[in-house]
């Protein structure tokens, strides 16, 4: 159907959505203000164990599971996270889902869309250019160079822009010092808009942003640059929630795209708070696994606010179980190994532990857990039955195949019906630290509580990091960890569920205006590199302009 039809739809008329072609809308400014008089729909989180290089289908399942409600005579809508352009062209190949469970028009949603990642990007890089001039001119407040955290992005892995040299030349706007490139999913501004409620909470919280500090320890702000008006201007459509649909025609919401692994992992507040005005069912992805985007959507995005998971989704497939034993070699760019696609009941029981420990997380939330087996052609019912049944004595509240990418809302009734029943189910949001708990607890108790390790270890720099927040009056900010997304450690070579260790912090840095101070743990990467075999290598434009490979 056009936007006007999915527009109508929804109970909205012509002058709630912005048309941006045949079938993608913007939401009006302050539509959720005239929504608040109808009542709020069920809200189920879908998350994951931890995958194999390749993904395992969370979004394909997100997407069913919107349509598979839909069949059953429910109103659902389904928020995702705007595609990046770094995994479209480096592993993923896109990331509007697959087969018959896709949000369309697929390949405009895959590439710039509506312009919402160019315009964070303009603002980021915008600040870095302030601030250079700023320094280089020696305007008050004075900056001590030392302390600028603030960097450039870009939507794209170019590994060569990760640590660069800027000013050479002797400019008169920009000094001579080293930075670099994050990517645009990473970047401060794009967790800010994704938590943003309205544009009087946008704009205090860009004119927050942290920049640096000045020569007697003082914090400096975005604001105090004269820079978060322009910088707001630039966002002022991006905070807008594009409105579009999946190939059954049920509604779709996708905003925002911060990586859960490198930063919050969710999609945004205001898409999911207007969402939950128009559909009694709300199904939202979190990037990764449950101790990644889950957690972040739990102590981050959902802390403090009028919505929390009536039940949670925690997407399987037997292939990443029976990865998790350890016993295959699954690389990026490179097919996977034929063991892993043969029947092997022995790595899967291995393996299985992984799904244990975020059931155990989820459990720890207290949030019921629907266990959905995303079924691959591979997959043979002796594997899917043995999963079914030791999900249950691991203390699952449901379990479910489901067969979305093949068969669409129809291969996905059984997840649906299993999230109607238990989204009924009592269930209440714990947190594992109060905000009152030091930066540091704070970390160690998701460490722990989470991760499953022995504690946190900090590097000098991370802890003379966390000592600075704290006394600039950060520390009771929540915590947001960068961590890998293949193990439930800092290590991706940990597979399972590894005992034993602690996590690192290599470095900490505060998002003032996002509200979370973020650990990097490991080896985490703010830009990737591309792998040997990038997914743009398969992507071509036909000669009628269709996109072919992606």
């Amino acid at each position: 159907m056009d936007i006007f039809e999915l527009t109508s739809s929804l109970g909205l008329s012509t002058s709630d959505v912005e048309p941006r072609g045949w079938q993608i809308g913007k939401f009006a400014p302050g539509l959720l203000d005239s929504l608040q008089d109808r009542p709020t729909g069920k809200y189920v989180g879908v998350t994951a164990i931890n995958p194999t290089p390749f993904g395992e289908g969370k979004t394909v399942v997100t997407i069913g599971l919107a349509m598979g409600l839909q069949k059953l005579g429910k109103n659902a809508i389904c928020t995702l996270r705007e595609p990046s352009l770094a995994p479209v062209f480096g592993i993923k190949g896109g990331g509007a889902g697959g087969g018959k469970s896709i949000l369309v028009p697929q390949s405009d949603i895959n590439l710039h869309f509506t312009g919402d990642l160019h315009a964070i990007a303009s603002a980021n890089n915008l600040l870095a250019a302030m601030i250079d001039n700023h320094v280089r001119r020696r305007r008050e407040p004075r900056i001590d160079e030392t302390t600028i955290a603030w960097r450039r992005c870009v939507d794209m892995c170019d590994k060569g822009l990760s640590q660069i040299v800027t000013g050479l030349g002797n400019h008169p706007q920009a000094p001579v010092r080293e930075t670099g490139f994050d990517l645009t999913a990473a970047s401060e501004v794009m967790a800010i808009l994704a938590l943003a409620e309205n544009m009087q909470d946008l704009r205090q919280r860009i004119g927050a942003i942290l920049v640096g500090l000045t020569p007697s320890g003082e914090a400096v702000t975005a604001n105090d640059l004269g820079a978060a008006g322009a910088m707001t201007a630039l966002l002022k459509d991006a905070l807008r929630p594009n409105l579009v649909q999946t190939c059954e025609g049920t509604p779709a919401v996708v905003h925002a795209g911060p990586f859960a692994n490198i930063a919050h992992g969710n999609s945004s507040v205001l898409a999911d708070r207007i969402a939950l005005r128009l559909a009694d069912y709300v199904v939202t992805e979190s990037g990764f696994g449950s101790d990644l985007g889950a957690e972040k959507l739990i102590h981050i995005k959902c802390r403090n606010r009028d919505f929390s998971p009536s039940a949670e989704v925690l997407v399987c497939t037997v292939r990443a179980m029976k990865f998790h034993s350890g016993r295959f070699d699954v690389r990026p760019g490179k097919p996977l190994p034929e063991d892993l696609l043969r029947e092997d009941c022995d790595a899967l029981k291995q393996g299985i532990v992984n799904l244990e420990a975020h059931l155990d997380i989820l459990k720890g939330f207290g949030i019921p857990t629907i266990v959905a087996i995303n079924r691959y052609p591979t997959d043979t019912n002796n594997e899917i039955e043995l999963v079914r049944s030791l999900a249950i004595e691991m203390g699952a509240t449901q379990v479910a195949v489901t067969d979305a990418f093949a068969r669409g809302g129809e291969g996905s009734l059984e997840l649906a019906e299993a999230v109607v029943r238990a989204s009924q189910l009592p269930r209440r949001a714990i947190h594992m630290y109060p905000l009152s708990d030091s930066l540091y607890d704070k970390l160690d108790a998701v460490a722990r509580c989470v991760y499953g390790a022995e504690g946190i270890v900090l590097s000098p720099s991370a802890e003379r990091q966390l000592h600075r927040y704290t006394e600039l009056g950060y520390g009771e900010l929540p915590v947001c960890v960068a961590k890998t997304q293949y193990s439930l450690s800092h290590d991706p070579k940990l597979l399972g569920r590894p005992r034993g260790f602690r996590i690192p912090i290599q470095d900490a840095r505060v998002a003032a205006g996002a509200g979370f101070v973020y650990a990097l743990a490991g080896d985490i990467m703010t830009m990737p590199g591309l792998p040997s075999q990038p997914a743009a290598l398969r992507i071509d434009v036909d000669a009628d302009g269709a996109i072919r490979g992606m």
